[in-house]
């Protein structure tokens, strides 16, 4: 029989198709290694800490997790990393959120492509398939109830953060608000220092020297705390005002050490990493579906903390044997 280039061409593919599936059954065809990222929205120590469970989940499922800390912290250096992580085809992404609003755009037309999950910082108005972290709300609130045992007959404090246009600082803030209300403590400002190290030290200084009654410095990102207590310090102020902030940095630790941070409020920043990085290969690699396992908020939310003196030694160490793992 005449075979014309029709039946020439069917004949071609049906072969390769029955190659192919040979091949797989053998093994010797696997699928391209997933591409995966975790974007934090600033380089510091708590993301640092977060790294070490992003390894460990890759150690688990033999995977490998890209760690993107955008070093100067704006949204618009964050950005620079989503574009060039777009371009490259990833298939999940983990992603701490700087400026859900302004961001909301690039985030849905990367999800269009990408499986995204954020962390710490929402975007709920976003594409993203699932939120992991720290409820900002409550945990903003537990921090507020905190400060009103510290000062039982009211106060002032001030507010120091990188940005408030990130959920989680507008979140937590919203949270010491409501918790504060009604106990004579009154918010006399707050400040913004866009991610820059030197002005977050110098935000506190300048609100201590303007206002001499101040009796608490609320840090709400992680290396304000370190600011917090630096300022405290060179100032003589240890003893008359206190900070209360968020998150693990050894300038905190040293800080509530010497009497200049009376609590600081840590995350599980060990468990971010790992839950994020399992859950951008589980959606990257089997889809949607798989969220039919979490709640139907699409929210996983972590535990905190409440750090003091009186138990600071113990949480060092349990960060120590997490490091270790």
């Amino acid at each position: 029989m005449r075979m014309t280039s029709r039946n020439l061409a069917i004949a071609m593919v049906s072969v390769w198709l029955g190659t192919v599936a040979a091949c797989r059954r053998n093994g010797a065809v696997q699928a391209r290694p997933l591409k995966l990222a975790f974007v934090t929205n600033t380089a510091s120590e708590f993301w640092r800490v977060a790294a070490v469970g992003i390894h460990a989940y890759e150690r688990e499922a033999n995977v490998q997790i890209d760690v993107k800390m955008p070093p100067a912290g704006t949204p618009e250096d964050q950005n620079r990393i989503l574009e060039t992580l777009a371009s490259q085809g990833y298939d999940g992404l983990a992603l701490s959120v700087a400026a859900p609003n302004d961001q909301l755009p690039l985030l849905n037309r990367i999800a269009a492509h990408t499986k995204i999950v954020t962390i710490d910082s929402d975007a709920p108005r976003s594409a993203r398939l699932l939120y992991i972290g720290t409820n900002n709300f409550k945990a903003g609130r537990l921090l507020g109830e905190s400060i009103v045992r510290l000062l039982p007959h009211g106060g002032k404090l001030a507010v120091f953060v990188g940005t408030l246009a990130a959920d989680n600082a507008a979140e937590r803030l919203a949270g010491l608000t409501e918790a504060i209300a009604h106990h004579s403590i009154e918010i006399i400002d707050r400040r913004e220092d866009h991610t820059d190290r030197a002005r977050a030290r110098s935000n506190v200084e300048d609100m201590m020297n303007a206002h001499p009654d101040l009796d608490v410095a609320v840090g709400l990102w992680s290396y304000n705390g370190p600011a917090i207590a630096a300022a405290i310090e060179a100032m003589g102020k240890i003893g008359r005002v206190r900070g209360a902030v968020f998150d693990e940095e050894p300038g905190t630790w040293e800080g509530i050490q010497n009497g200049a941070i009376a609590l600081a409020l840590v995350q599980s920043s060990y468990e971010f990493g790992y839950l994020a990085s399992k859950w951008i290969h589980i959606l990257a690699r089997d889809g949607e579906g798989a969220l039919a396992a979490v709640p139907k908020s699409r929210v996983i939310e972590t535990r905190v903390e409440v750090i003091t003196r009186d138990n600071l030694t113990a949480h060092q160490q349990q960060l120590a044997d997490q490091r270790n793992r």
